[in-house]
C-alpha cells in the first residue's frame, strides 16, 4: 500500500509557499529574511542555495519528462512519502496536510529517494543517488529498501530520511486548499 503525502509548512504562511515560483531577487530577500531571523530550517541555508536548488529542479524535470512525465509546473511543490512529525520542528509554527497519492495523475508526479539536495548531489555509490523516480519505480525501491523515516528517522544512517516528493501540477493542491 502506498503511503498518503504529507506537506509541512508555516501555519503563518500557508501551505505550498515556494520559494522557487519568486523572482529570483525576491526568493533571496525572502531567504535573507529567514536567515536574519534565525528560527526555522530555512534560516540555516548557505548563500548559494537558490542557485543550486534551481538548478538540482531543472535537472529532476528533464530527468522526470524523459521517463515519461508531464510536468505542468516548471519547478515543484514539495511533500513526503509518508509522515515525518519531526519535520513540524522545521518551522516556528509547524503545519502538516496530506494527500492522497490517488489525488494526482501519475504523470504528475516525480519522487527520489531522499531529499533532492543530498540525492542528487552526493556521490557516495548507493543506487538510488541521482535519479529522479515515478510512482511505479519508487514502489519497487521502497519494497527494497524500505521508507527512509522508518530505519533513519534521525539521519545516522545517511542523508535520507524521507523518500521526496516532487509535484508538477497545481490542480490537486488547489483542490485541498479550498477545504482548509
Amino acid at each position: 500500500m502506498i503511503p498518503s503525502l504529507y506537506h509541512y509548512y508555516e501555519a503563518s504562511l500557508g501551505p505550498f509557499r515556494n520559494l522557487s515560483d519568486l523572482e529570483p531577487e525576491e526568493a533571496e530577500a525572502v531567504l535573507e529574511e529567514l536567515r536574519l531571523r534565525g528560527t526555522s530550517f530555512a534560516g540555516q541555508r548557505t548563500p548559494d542555495y537558490l542557485a543550486v536548488r534551481r538548478s538540482l529542479e531543472t535537472a529532476a524535470r528533464e530527468q522526470f519528462i524523459r521517463k515519461g512525465g508531464r510536468p505542468l509546473r516548471s519547478r515543484p511543490h514539495y511533500m513526503t512519502l509518508g509522515e515525518c512529525p519531526w519535520l513540524l520542528d522545521w518551522y516556528e509554527d509547524g503545519r502538516q496536510l496530506d494527500l492522497s497519492v490517488g489525488d494526482f495523475e501519475e504523470d504528475r508526479i516525480s519522487f527520489t529517494y531522499g531529499d533532492l539536495f543530498p540525492t542528487m548531489r552526493y556521490r557516495d555509490g548507493k543506487p538510488y543517488r541521482g535519479q529522479i523516480y515515478t510512482l511505479k519505480e519508487i514502489t519497487g525501491l521502497m519494497d527494497v529498501y524500505g521508507l527512509p523515516q522508518v530505519w533513519n528517522p534521525h539521519g545516522a544512517g545517511g542523508p535520507e530520511r524521507y523518500i521526496e516528493v516532487q509535484i508538477w501540477d497545481d490542480r490537486p493542491l488547489a483542490n485541498r486548499l479550498k477545504t482548509l
